[in-house]
């Protein structure tokens, strides 16, 4: 109910106030649960994807610090999230998005980089398709990375959806092979980009002190 309620805000509200979002190839979306892999270039990544694929619905992985506090556990449950240990992931980082892919219509939203602040690409999403046997949509975003920009300034929103990645059930899980399946992604991040503007180039933040990501 919450996660219905706050698309049917929040989306209005940015179209209001910032303009409808561009979506590319928004055809390349497959039937059925899949994986959207992105890079993570603001905090407001996994709602502007969301809105972007409505009315598919996601869940997504997320710091366990921000569970600690009841309102917000609740409040993050609510909206389909579910903890991570981001320094020492167990098996549940894996066990869970298999499950709810699996189980529920629910697809899930991965940063392979794991973090704003890193470029270098991790594994767990190839593992996390090849368990649940759904495929992986690379995604890129382009726009305002911070929430105040979305309203102060009319730069668009820039979504586009790369073609599947279909995970061959037969193929071992060794580190060459998920390299590349790693470097899959990050060529269709750079075509992606570039369809939207030859010329971006995102610079990543520095990463503050006390942020665990």
């Amino acid at each position: 109910m919450l996660y219905n309620f706050l698309i049917k805000i929040v989306g209005p509200l940015l179209n209001l106030f910032n303009g409808r979002a561009k979506i590319y190839n928004r055809e390349n979306l497959p039937d059925g649960n899949y994986i959207i892999v992105a890079p993570h270039r603001t905090w407001m990544d996994p709602v502007l994807i969301a809105l972007a694929v409505w009315p598919k619905k996601f869940s997504f992985m997320a710091k366990k610090e921000l569970f600690h506090n009841p309102i917000a556990n609740w409040f993050l449950r609510a909206l389909n999230a579910f903890p991570v240990d981001r320094k020492h992931p167990g098996p549940s980082a894996i066990k869970i998005p298999v499950r709810l892919l699996q189980r529920t219509e629910l697809s899930t939203i991965i940063f392979p980089s794991g973090s704003r602040y890193s470029a270098k690409l991790k594994g767990g999403a190839v593992v996390i398709a090849k368990l649940a046997k759904v495929p992986l949509v690379p995604v890129v975003y382009q726009g305002p990375l911070k929430f105040g920009r979305l309203f102060s300034h009319r730069h668009p929103r820039h979504i586009a959806f790369g073609k599947p990645i279909y995970i061959d059930r037969k193929m071992r899980l060794t580190d060459e092979n998920q390299k590349k399946v790693e470097q899959e992604m990050q060529d269709a991040f750079d075509q992606l980009d570039r369809q939207i503007n030859p010329h971006y180039h995102y610079v990543m933040p520095p990463k503050p002190k006390n942020d665990d990501f």
